[in-house]
């Protein structure tokens, strides 16, 4: 019987549950059950930031349990969805629950195609009957949604209140489902996928292209987001923009050296060590 890592799975086996479950601020006694996998999804987005810092402070970013769960859990930083859905996978899997990988094409409003840039969990119960919807859990997009969406295709005026954030997901013309999310401007077509699993190599390799590849818009500038049910604040280069379930705006421009400061303040993001005076030094050399 063989022992290597096929490459199937999430490796739930290897994560540091209750590691994890202290990050997001949830016990330990988690049933696999809808009641569980909302608590789950509310808990992770609200708890763990996204951010493409890695990129600016000159390292890979890196999608193996391990290194996520070193960056996410054990220390106070976050990620992008290649990582946070990983983590997701990984903990779902280890609870119980039934779980497979999606990748989805960012479309923010686009009709013309764009690449398959975006990492999903797909998710259903144990036992469940194969005839009824799971659920889509989205945790690592930055702006929520707070609790995962059921894959069922409603009228097309409903959408899933979720603390004042409105979110849809409906059948597709091009492609088996799109995400819509209300924000300032109305409805947005945010991404949009099919159903066709995807495992951890292939998000190994969306990965390299997201992190590495110069046409990719993560490498172009920091990319910060904190998702709360009262807040959606972003850091979009040196600047800050936070909207709320109203639709009101705020935004502020920081000076590059104040970022590490900010990041702390508003995104619950600590940089250790060198990092704070690497990531100034890449602002003020691009300023």
């Amino acid at each position: 019987m063989t022992t290597e890592d096929l490459g199937f799975g999430w490796r739930g086996d290897a994560l540091d549950l209750p590691a994890y479950l202290k990050r997001v601020g949830l016990d330990a006694d988690l049933p696999p059950t809808e009641e569980t996998l909302r608590a789950l999804h509310r808990a992770h987005v609200t708890s763990i930031p996204f951010e493409n810092l890695e990129i600016m402070l000159g390292r890979p970013v890196e999608v193996g349990l391990e290194s996520v769960q070193a960056k996410l859990v054990d220390r106070p930083r976050g990620g992008y969805c290649f990582e946070h859905s990983a983590l997701f996978a990984a903990a779902l899997e280890r609870l119980g629950f039934q779980v497979s990988g999606l990748v989805g094409r960012v479309m923010m409003g686009a009709e013309k195609l764009r690449p398959t840039t975006h990492g999903l969990v797909h998710v259903r119960l144990p036992g469940q009957d194969p005839d009824e919807p799971g659920w889509l859990a989205d945790v690592g997009f930055g702006s929520g949604p707070l609790e995962p969406l059921r894959f069922v295709d409603g009228p097309p005026d409903e959408q899933d209140e979720q603390d004042g954030w409105g979110y849809r997901l409906r059948r597709g013309d091009t492609h088996a489902w799109e995400m819509h999310q209300r924000g300032p401007d109305g409805w947005l077509r945010r991404h949009m996928f099919d159903e066709a699993e995807a495992y951890r190599v292939d998000f190994e390799a969306l990965n390299f292209y997201v992190y590495a590849n110069p046409r990719s818009p993560f490498t172009a500038r920091p990319f910060v987001q904190r998702f709360l049910p009262e807040s959606h604040r972003v850091l979009d280069g040196t600047t800050v923009t936070v909207t709320r379930p109203d639709g009101s705006v705020e935004t502020r421009a920081h000076a590059p050296a104040d970022l590490p400061d900010v990041l702390a303040s508003d995104f619950a993001i600590t940089l250790e060590g060198d990092d704070p005076g690497r990531l100034v030094a890449w602002l003020e050399a691009r300023a």
